[in-house]
């Protein structure tokens, strides 16, 4: 068997959680069957790439120009992944290639919904047309796909509210997975040093892009709330748009000024490096508004730490609250998120020793319900089953 994975993020231009998953899946799968990966960017040194894509020069490069770009992308590998038995996308940007090479060579198109575009209008304001067109490519993929995988029991619960026509028949949920080679408590502190960050006193840390469903907005709010003898650790990874970037950089600043121990990286560090920050820590903070699973959740708890997260999306799926951490409700009109979070991550602060057991529980818990290997094996008996009707 030979599957095709169609993806926007491979190594090294991995920026969220959807590239992270194709990354290790695509490594699992290949113990288990052939895979060739067409990915967009430039060339890949790795064996599973087939082809890499990048950007059409002739279109521009924003708004509604990236998702021509990416339509672009998705014609190129449909003409060139021919000889697959399926074809397998990942993200709207790859969806809509799935679906094409599904028409011309009349193989299983499987998509795997890492998120979903009617649950993020806020693109609208950002991408404008855009968003009309990364909204049709993903309900033309979702539409017509042999199988949905859904990363998470809620996520499947909002493919089928999203997109009534799909059925529900179709709908697998397999969650996500982590290496716990790569993802496991360092205790070195080079990587502290060079940063500045204090490995003896109590630190918060939050991981994500700079984006109003990452919640970053809240995550402010929140950080002037915590207790002040306290690290504030916030690894920033890509904004949306250059406007919120600029925003959230700039409220960052005021932070930093006014609080001793706040370290705004704006950076995407080398994992390595992630994973010894995380080690580090106290608690880590995940203030999300919409979270289809959550992969950071499971990387910090792999590395030891007690969560506090937003209960929306696969978030209740992966922290179990009082034991790996606290889930904290977001309000409808999400007023008041910040201060709610601060109460929770101010309690596990106070109770070192409680804290220090959560991550245990948490290390345990990955260690007994998310791996790849047992995701990669999941998803080969999803093929196989298209395969043999």
């Amino acid at each position: 068997m030979k599957a095709g994975l169609l993806t926007r993020e491979y190594p090294p231009e991995v920026y969220g959680g959807a590239g992270v998953h194709v990354e290790y899946l695509s490594q699992e799968l290949s113990r288990l069957i052939d895979v060739e990966v067409y990915c967009f960017g430039a060339e890949r040194d790795s064996a599973l790439v087939a082809r890499a894509y990048p950007p059409w020069s002739a279109l521009p490069s924003g708004g509604a120009g990236a998702a021509l770009g990416a339509m672009a992308v998705d014609l190129r590998m449909a003409g060139d992944v021919g000889g697959v038995d399926l074809v397998h996308s990942h993200t709207w940007y790859a969806n809509l290639g799935g679906h094409l090479a599904k028409l011309l060579y009349g193989v299983p198109h499987v998509m795997t919904a890492h998120s979903l575009e009617p649950l993020r209008p806020w693109k609208a304001d950002q991408l404008g047309g855009g968003y009309a067109l990364s909204s049709f490519c993903e309900r033309t993929g979702m539409e017509s796909a042999d199988a949905v995988i859904a990363v998470s029991a809620a996520m499947a619960a909002d493919v089928l509210e999203a997109y009534p026509a799909v059925d529900p028949e179709r709908v697998t949920v397999i969650h996500n997975g982590i290496d716990l080679d790569h993802y496991r408590p360092d205790p070195a502190t080079d990587v502290l040093e060079r940063w500045g960050i204090d490995p003896h006193r109590p630190t918060v840390v939050w991981i994500g892009r700079v984006t109003a469903q990452k919640g970053i907005g809240h995550l402010l709010d929140m950080a002037p709330l915590i207790a002040p003898d306290t690290q504030l650790v916030f690894l920033a990874g890509a904004a949306d748009t250059p406007e919120i970037g600029a925003e959230m950089a700039a409220r960052a600043a005021g932070l930093v000024a006014a609080r001793r121990g706040v370290h705004w990286i704006d950076a995407m560090l080398p994992r390595a490096e992630v994973v010894q920050i995380l080690s580090h820590a106290t608690v880590f903070v995940c203030p999300s508004v919409y979270e289809p699973f959550g992969l950071i959740n499971l990387e910090a708890m792999a590395c030891g730490l007690p969560v506090v997260a937003t209960a929306v999306g696969g978030i209740p799926e992966i922290v179990v609250e009082g034991v790996t951490g606290h889930l904290v409700a977001v309000p409808e009109d999400e007023a008041g998120l910040g201060v709610d979070l601060a109460a929770s991550v101010n309690a596990v602060l106070a109770d070192r020793a409680r804290a220090a057991a959560m991550g245990q529980a948490g290390r345990r818990r990955v260690e007994d319900y998310f791996t790849w290997r047992a995701v990669a094996a999941q998803t080969v008996a999803l093929y196989r089953t298209l395969l043999e009707t």
